[in-house]
C-alpha cells in the first residue's frame, strides 16, 4: 500500500534525531553526518532499525544535508547509499515501512537577500531528488525549511524530477515565524497551491512551544499535517548538546498535537528511539482528525496569507499601463524604480493585493514581467496579482513569485482555460475567472453566471477547487448602457448568495464620463454592498479608500470601529474651496492588516526637504529598500548637507527604524536586509564623495565574524556582517567551517573587542564552545557574541559566551552598546 493510500487510516510515525545519535557514535566536529552513508554504513543502518524497532513507519534516509554544494564529487553515491541504508535497515526489520528522501536547506540565503538564484536552487534539489528515485525512495520530506522561497524550489524540484508523494515542514520561531517572515496561514497557502501531499512542522521548538503555531496552522490547513518537534531546548553537559524533554513527556505531548489535527508524528533535534517508543505506545491506537475542507480563498507573498472571504480586499490597479502615458514611457524606458514607487504608494495607501500589467506590444512582456515581479517581491510583502494574457510571461512570473499568486485571468474560451489551467496546477494560485467566452460578454446576469459556472467545471478537471476561483462578473461602462451597473450587481448578489468569491475592475463602471471619481465611489459602495469580495481600484483615491473604510464600519468589519478612529479621529476637514487633500490619513491597512500584520512605517519617517527622489525622501527610500532612488536622493542631499551628517541624521536612523520595525515584528528580513542594501547605495555616494574631498568616516570598531568549525551554513552570519557595516563597523568575515585556531589568530592580529560566532547544527556547538574556551585563554579581553538556530540564552550562558543574539539586530545592539561603553 502506498504512503498516500495510508494517510488518514491511522496515525503514521516518522523517526527521531539523527545528528545527536551519529555524535555518540563518534561523528567528529566538522564531519559532514552524510559521509557515513558511505564511510561506516553500519552505524546508520543500526540507527535506523532502533527507529523501525520502536515503531516508526517512515524511515529519513541520511540525506538531509547531501547536495552538490557540499558534496560536489560523489553527490550521487551518497545519496544512493543514504537511501540503500534505510531500504536494508528496513528489510532487515522486517517491518512494512517506508524510505523518506530527507532533503535540508542548501544553507545558501537566495536572491535578493543571497547568493543563490532560485532556478540554480531548483536545480540543487533536482539533482538529489533524481538520485533519490533512483535508489527507491518512497517519498519525498522537505524538511526544516527557513525560507519559503527556498521551500518552493525544493517542491518544484520534486515535482519536475520525479512522481513520489511529497511531504514539506518548515521550521518556526517562538514568534510563530519562519526566519523569512511568514505566517502559518503563508506557509499553508503556498504548499497547498503547490499540492504537497502533507504539510508540517519541525525543529525549532519543542512540543510544548509548537502548539500554538500549530492550532493556526490547522486552523487554514485543508491538507494532512504532520509535526517533529525537538525534544525541547538545547544545553551543554560534559562537552555534549543535550535536550530536556525525556520520552513519556513527549509523547503526552505529542498526543495533544495528534488531537489537535496531526496525521503524521515523529521528532527532530534531541529525540531518540526512547522517545518514538513512547510517542508510538501512546499514540498508535488514536484515530487521525477528520480532514475538512477549511474552504478559504488565500493568496500569499513571502510573509503572509490575504483571504478573500467575506471582509472585503482592496487589489491595487496602479501598475498597469492602460490610460497611463508617464507609466508607458517608463516600461518603455526600462525605468523599474518607477513601477517600484508606484508599488510603494499603493501599499502604504492600503492595498492587500498589487495587480502587475506591464504589457506593451513594443516590449519584451515576458522578460520585464519576470523582472518587476522579483523586484517587487524584494521590497513589499504585498501579495501580488499577475495580469497578463501572455501565458509565457504568466508561466515565467508565477515560476518566480515568491508565494501563492492571484492570477488575471481566464474566461469562458477553451483555448484560454487549456492554457492557463495548467499552470495554475503546478504553481498554484487564485485565478480570476473573466464571464466572457466565444460569444462574447452576456448582456444578462445569468449568462455570465452560466460562462462563471462552466469555469469552475473546467478547472475541476484540472484539481483546482472552486475556492481558488474568483468570478469576475464584468463592469461595462454606464455611457454606452443604462443597465450596465443593474447587470454587474446582480450577477455580484447571486455569486454571493452561492458562496462564491468576487472581483471587479471598478473603475470601468465610469469610463467616457466626467468627473469619474464620483461614479467610481458610489458604484464601490453599491458593489460592496452586493457582497464584492474584491475591488481592483486606485487606492490612492481619497473617496474610494474613505467609501471602503465606512463600508467596513457599517457593515461591522471593524471591530468597534478602531481602524476606523485610528485613521480618520486626527484628520484635518478641509474648509470650503480647499482642494489641499495632503493631510489625509495615511492608511495602514495593507494585507496583513486583515490578517493580522501591520508594517506600514509612515508615522516613523520624517521627511527631508532636499533629499527627495521622485518625491520620497532619502528616508523612505531606505525604509522600503529602494537603492536607485536613494542613491539618487543622496546626491541631492549632498547640495545642502554635509556628508558625516547626512550619515548620522538621515541613513542611520533610516536604518534604526526598519530595525525597531524587525524587533516588534512588523518588518521581516528580506525588508531588513533590502533597506540594508538601500543604505549601503547611499554610503557608497558619501564614500565617493568624501573620498574625492579627503574626508573619511570613522569606524566604530572592529568585529571578527565566523561560522564554527563543522558547520557550512553561513546564512545568519552573513545577515549579520551586512548590517553591522551599515553601522559602520569594520567586519573580518572569516567565512564558514572556521578552526577555533583561526578566529583566535585573527583576533590576537586584529586587537578586535568582539567576535560574533554563528552555528546552526546542533553537532557544531561543540566547536563554538572550544572556539570560546580558547579566546577566554588567549585573547581574554575580547567579548564573545553567539547566535543560531539550535541557540538558547541558556545554552549561550554554558557554553561561556557574553551575549546570545536571538536575530541579526540583537547583535547590532549589542554592538553599539559595547563600544560605546568603550
Amino acid at each position: 500500500m502506498s504512503i498516500r493510500e495510508q494517510l488518514g487510516k491511522r496515525i503514521l510515525f516518522f523517526d527521531g534525531g539523527m545528528g545527536t545519535l551519529l555524535q555518540a557514535r563518534g561523528l567528529k566536529p566538522g564531519e559532514l553526518p552524510e559521509s557515513w552513508n558511505l564511510t561506516r554504513p553500519e552505524e546508520i543502518i543500526a540507527i535506523h532499525k532502533a527507529y523501525l524497532e520502536a515503531g516508526a513507519d517512515i524511515i529519513l534516509a541520511n540525506t538531509f544535508g547531501a547536495n552538490s554544494l557540499k558534496f560536489p564529487e560523489d553527490l550521487k553515491e551518497i545519496v544512493a547509499a543514504g537511501v540503500a541504508n534505510a531500504k536494508t535497515a528496513v528489510a532487515e526489520s522486517g517491518k512494512e515501512a517506508y524510505v523518506a528522501l530527507d532533503l535540508g536547506p542548501t544553507g545558501k540565503l537566495l536572491k535578493p537577500m543571497g547568493t543563490l538564484a532560485f532556478e540554480d536552487a531548483v536545480t540543487i534539489y533536482k539533482e538529489v531528488i533524481t538520485a533519490g528515485a533512483e535508489a527507491g525512495a518512497d517519498l519525498v520530506v522537505i524538511e526544516t525549511m527557513s525560507d519559503t522561497y527556498e521551500l518552493k524550489a525544493a517542491v518544484l524540484a520534486a515535482k519536475e524530477a520525479c512522481t513520489l508523494p511529497v511531504m514539506a515542514s518548515v521550521i518556526f520561531g517562538e514568534n510563530e515565524k519562519m526566519l523569512t517572515g511568514a505566517t502559518p496561514e503563508a506557509v499553508v497557502a503556498l504548499l497547498e497551491g503547490l499540492r504537497v501531499d502533507v504539510i508540517g512542522i519541525n525543529c525549532g521548538l519543542g512540543p510544548k512551544q509548537m502548539k500554538s503555531v500549530f492550532a493556526k496552522m490547522a486552523a487554514v490547513a485543508s491538507a494532512p499535517l504532520m509535526l517533529s518537534p525537538n525534544a525541547g531546548l538545547p544545553r551543554t553537559e560534559g562537552g555534549r548538546t543535550v535536550f530536556d524533554v525525556e520520552p513519556e513527556e513527549f509523547a503526552a505531548d505529542m498526543g495533544e498535537l495528534i488531537g489537535m489535527g496531526a496525521w503524521l508524528a515523529g521528532g527532530c533535534c534531541g529525540t531518540t528511539p526512547a522517545h518514538i517508543r513512547a510517542l508510538v505506545d501512546k499514540c498508535k491506537d488514536m484515530t487521525p482528525c477528520m480532514l475538512t475542507d477549511k474552504n478559504m480563498t488565500m493568496v500569499s507573498s513571502y510573509s503572509h496569507a490575504v483571504e478573500i472571504g467575506e471582509k472585503p480586499v482592496i487589489i491595487g490597479e496602479r501598475i498597469n499601463p492602460t490610460g497611463k502615458s508617464k507609466f508607458k514611457q517608463a516600461l518603455r524606458d526600462h525605468n523599474i524604480e518607477y513601477i517600484l514607487e508606484e508599488g510603494v504608494r499603493q501599499a502604504d495607501a492600503g492595498a492587500h493585493i498589487l495587480d502587475v500589467n506591464v504589457g506593451l506590444p513594443e516590449i519584451d512582456e515576458a522578460s520585464i514581467m519576470q523582472e518587476v515581479v522579483y523586484e517587487l517581491q524584494s521590497i513589499l510583502d504585498t501579495p501580488l496579482q499577475i495580469d497578463t494574457g501572455n501565458a509565457v510571461a504568466m508561466e515565467q512570473a508565477m515560476r518566480l513569485y515568491n508565494g501563492k499568486p492571484m492570477i488575471n485571468s481566464v474566461n469562458g474560451k477553451a483555448e484560454i482555460m487549456r492554457e492557463v489551467f495548467p499552470l495554475v496546477q503546478k504553481y498554484g494560485g487564485v485565478v480570476v475567472g473573466l464571464t466572457l467566452d466565444e460569444s462574447g460578454i452576456p448582456e444578462t446576469a445569468e449568462g455570465r453566471l452560466a460562462i462563471a459556472e462552466k469555469i469552475y467545471e473546467t478547472a475541476a478537471q484540472y484539481g483546482i477547487p472552486r475556492k481558488d476561483i474568483v468570478i469576475d462578473a464584468l463592469t461595462m461602462t454606464m455611457s454606452t448602457n443604462d443597465a450596465s451597473a443593474g447587470i454587474t450587481l446582480e450577477a455580484v448578489r447571486t455569486l454571493k448568495k452561492q458562496g462564491s468569491r468576487t472581483v471587479l475592475g471598478v473603475s470601468n463602471i465610469s469610463f467616457g464620463l466626467p468627473q469619474r471619481e464620483l461614479i467610481n465611489t458610489a458604484f464601490f459602495t453599491m458593489a460592496l454592498q452586493a457582497g464584492l469580495s474584491a475591488g481592483i481600484i486606485n487606492p490612492n483615491a481619497k473617496t474610494m479608500m474613505e467609501a471602503y473604510d465606512a463600508y467596513l464600519v457599517l457593515g461591522g468589519f471593524d471591530s468597534q470601529c478602531s481602524e476606523y478612529v485610528r485613521k480618520y479621529a486626527a484628520a484635518k476637514i478641509p474648509a470650503k474651496n480647499d482642494t489641499n487633500v495632503t493631510n489625509m490619513p495615511t492608511q495602514g491597512n495593507k494585507a496583513g492588516d486583515a490578517n493580522g500584520q501591520n508594517s506600514n512605517l509612515a508615522g516613523n519617517i520624517a521627511t527631508a526637504s532636499n533629499s527627495k527622489s521622485d518625491g520620497m525622501d532619502l528616508k523612505t527610500c531606505i525604509i522600503k529598500g529602494l537603492k536607485e532612488q536613494s542613491t539618487r536622493a543622496t546626491t541631492a542631499m549632498l547640495q545642502d548637507k554635509a556628508p558625516l551628517d547626512i550619515i548620522n541624521e538621515e541613513l542611520v536612523p533610516a536604518l534604526d527604524v526598519v530595525g525597531q520595525g524587525f524587533e516588534k515584528g512588523t518588518m521581516f528580513l528580506p525588508q531588513l536586509l533590502m533597506s540594508a542594501e538601500a543604505a549601503k547605495a547611499g554610503f557608497e555616494v558619501l564614500k565617493q564623495y568624501m573620498d574625492k574631498s579627503g574626508q573619511t568616516q570613522a569606524k566604530k570598531g572592529t568585529i571578527v565574524l565566523a561560522t564554527v568549525k563543522g558547520d557550512i551554513h553561513d546564512i545568519g552570519k552573513n545577515i549579520v556582517k551586512v548590517l553591522l557595516e551599515n553601522y559602520a563597523y569594520e567586519v573580518i568575515d572569516l567565512g564558514k567551517d572556521v578552526p577555533p585556531e583561526k578566529i583566535v589568530a585573527a583576533v590576537q592580529e586584529s586587537g578586535a573587542p568582539l567576535v560574533g560566532l554563528s552555528a546552526l547544527m546542533t553537532t557544531t556547538v561543540t566547536s563554538m564552545e572550544e572556539t570560546i574556551q580558547q579566546l577566554r585563554d588567549t585573547a581574554p579581553w575580547c567579548k564573545v557574541m553567539v547566535g543560531g538556530a539550535v541557540l538558547t540564552q541558556e545554552y549561550a550562558d554554558k557554553i561561556g559566551a557574553d551575549f546570545y543574539g536571538k536575530d541579526a539586530m540583537q547583535s547590532v545592539y549589542y554592538a553599539e552598546g559595547l563600544f560605546v561603553r568603550e
